[in-house]
């Protein structure tokens, strides 16, 4: 299983954090090492002090392909979740200012938040809300009308690189409101008005 994860897909979100609106999908990966175990607490790792969230819409691939074309781009997928992105934004910012990748703040063991999947069909793919809250305060909504590339640009722009399999996760991109996490902070997500995961900071 492959972890795709799509930056600045959001444009709020990009020009909170002071970059440029990409022309074409910000592409980074984590290993299945990342995803951290259902019912578990997001331990803070020893090695950032500035650990944040990012809330995004999950796709899972239901049919492999290579150079899959936009229009049938959304045969390949037939479920969705949430996720959390957990970025090491320090040391983040460390590796960008030195041209590095970003691998050791984005794909480290637990830094990905996986939901339940649900049927994409049961949506409106083009108008989906999605929420974060972080000890019931609201701290991101988003909504798939905003995507700066629609699931099906994402998957055609993917499919140029990586041959996609069954199985493989595509994390679509964080809305703006992305912040710092803390010892004893409570994460809830919500689809729409399900809430699919709580986690607890440790």
């Amino acid at each position: 299983m492959k972890i795709i994860c799509i930056g600045r897909n959001y444009a709020e979100h990009a020009q909170e954090l002071g970059n440029e609106i990409p022309e074409s999908p910000v592409i980074f990966m984590k290993p299945d090492t990342a995803v951290l175990k259902k019912g578990s607490d997001f331990y803070i790792p020893e090695f950032s002090r500035d650990i944040h969230y990012e809330l995004e819409l999950i796709l899972r691939i239901s049919k492999g392909g290579k150079y899959i074309q936009e229009e049938n781009a959304d045969k390949h997928y037939d479920e969705i979740g949430l996720g959390i992105d957990f970025t090491a934004r320090d040391l983040q910012s460390q590796l960008k200012a030195k041209g590095l990748p970003w691998e050791l703040a984005k794909a480290f063991d637990g830094s990905a938040v996986v939901s339940e999947f649900y049927k994409k069909e049961d949506f409106d793919m083009k108008n989906i809300n999605f929420s974060l809250l972080k000890n019931k305060q609201e701290v991101q909504n988003g909504n798939t009308s905003l995507m700066l590339f629609t699931p099906e640009k994402i998957i055609t722009f993917v499919s140029q690189y990586f041959t996609l399999r069954v199985g493989d996760l595509i994390f679509t991109g964080t809305p703006k409101g992305v912040g710092k996490v803390a010892e004893n902070d409570v994460l809830e997500a919500y689809l729409e008005d399900q809430k699919v995961f709580k986690l607890r900071i440790q």
